[in-house]
């Protein structure tokens, strides 16, 4: 009796949490990524006005529901001197979202480097990835072939592992939800980074 009322205490009130990292330089928009993804997962959340974003010294962490998955974000500061910390997360993380500023032609180098020293940390060994080629909803916007022939030689160090690029509008909201899914997808199915079990109340 005592297994069968455990049991259905764990469907009725646990979530597979999984922990995802948003990383990329700063100006991505990596935290307007986040509060899009709150605002359409979270029913009662308002959110804070997108126009008074500010860049991320340090993280910032919310938390997304999606079906029995519980999604739990970081986000993490893209300057120069805060990407030595980012792989003090990579073990903890079961998936990567990672932004590029697809309007910053200037810096598209630098974030290729950024992202390359990232795919090839052991500790992300078959970690998903989903690459978010950002702000498309401006018309001088490098497109999605332009940034995957940019990214090419990185290619071979993705892997095996799921990875997807996708055209996004953290802005507009246009493309949040399908790469958030994606992801959801990705670590569930993921063997080899099992979630961490959380009670919902």
């Amino acid at each position: 009796m005592y297994t069968l009322l455990s049991g259905l205490y764990k469907y009725m009130f646990q979530k597979d949490e999984y922990c995802i990292l948003i990383l990329g330089l700063d100006n991505a928009g990596k935290t307007t990524f986040l509060e899009q993804s709150k605002t359409r997962f979270n029913k009662n959340y308002k959110g804070m006005s997108l126009s008074k974003i500010t860049t991320t010294v340090g993280l910032n962490i919310g938390t997304v529901d999606v079906g029995k998955a519980r999604l739990m974000f970081w986000d993490l500061g893209g300057q120069e001197e805060l990407q030595s910390l980012w792989d003090k997360y990579y073990a903890e993380c079961h998936g990567v979202i990672y932004v590029i500023d697809s309007t910053d032609e200037e810096r598209l180098s630098e974030s290729k480097r950024a992202f390359e020293k990232m795919i090839t940390s052991e500790a992300l060994d078959g970690v998903p990835i989903l690459v978010l080629a950002n702000k498309q909803d401006v018309e001088t916007c490098l497109s999605i072939p332009d940034i995957k022939t940019a990214f090419s030689d990185c290619t071979s160090k993705i892997g095996r592992r799921d990875c997807l690029t996708q055209a996004c509008s953290a802005l507009t909201g246009k493309g949040v939800r399908e790469g958030i899914e994606w992801m959801v997808k990705c670590v569930v199915r993921n063997v080899h980074r099992p979630p961490r079990q959380r009670d919902i109340t």
